[in-house]
């Protein structure tokens, strides 16, 4: 079946500069931003062996490697390293699976990763959508992300106050029903993604907008 035919010139425009159009190169501040952990923990090894000199910096460097060892022997402290180490691989996995899925504005720039926590069942990732993209870009493309994330799936949830702050559960065990949301925000969902609907209030409520309620339940919420 052909694509729809848009409704005016500036669509076409849009649609047709999004296709052509790249992702913009990153200042060295946001690079350095970006690979912050490594960075520090590159050079925190370089100080070391300056400061200490070849002898000293060996040893402290082989007893870092033994505490390593020892805390991964042990099944709570392996869980630990390597939640950790998602949480330092997840943001830089978003940010390819935006590029690649042309989530990004009309020049170029990918929404920015604020800071990444580690969950039970995977990683919750916090994004600055920058002006041209929205939760309902990132929601489109929850497939694209979480191939690119490595992850059994990926959702969305947009703040109810600021359309611009958007948050990514990212599943990586567990049952996908684990992840809860960050508090009081908003699931988006793929078929309806701009749509401002009040979060449900029940018994079985739990603050997130799962469906676009029919009228009825629309109703009630209003007169509620």
């Amino acid at each position: 079946m052909p694509s729809p035919r848009p409704h005016n010139a500036r669509q076409a425009w849009a649609g047709l500069e999004l296709g052509l159009g790249t992702v913009a190169r990153a200042n060295p501040i946001v690079v350095a931003w970006r690979w912050r952990y490594e960075l520090l923990a590159t050079a925190g090894l370089a100080a070391v062996w300056l400061a200490l000199g070849t002898a000293a910096a060996s040893a402290v460097t082989a007893g870092l490697a033994v505490a390593l060892a020892a805390m991964a022997a042990v099944p709570e402290g392996r869980r630990f390293l390597v939640a950790r180490a998602w949480c330092v691989v997840t943001p830089h996995r978003v940010r390819v699976g935006c590029a690649q899925a042309w989530i990004h504005s009309r020049n170029g720039k990918i929404p920015a990763v604020l800071f990444t926590l580690r969950q039970p069942f995977g990683e919750r990732v916090y994004l600055w959508c920058r002006a041209g993209t929205s939760a309902g870009d990132l929601s489109s493309a929850r497939e694209l992300l979480a191939a690119a994330c490595w992850a059994d799936d990926v959702r969305v949830f947009r703040s109810p106050r600021h359309a611009h702050i958007v948050t990514l559960d990212v599943i990586r065990r567990g049952q996908p029903g684990a992840a809860t949301g960050p508090g009081p925000a908003r699931r988006v969902s793929a078929a309806t993604p701009a749509l401002s609907v009040p979060p449900m209030n029940g018994p079985a409520g739990d603050g997130y907008l799962n469906d676009v309620p029919d009228d009825d339940v629309r109703r009630r919420q209003i007169s509620a």
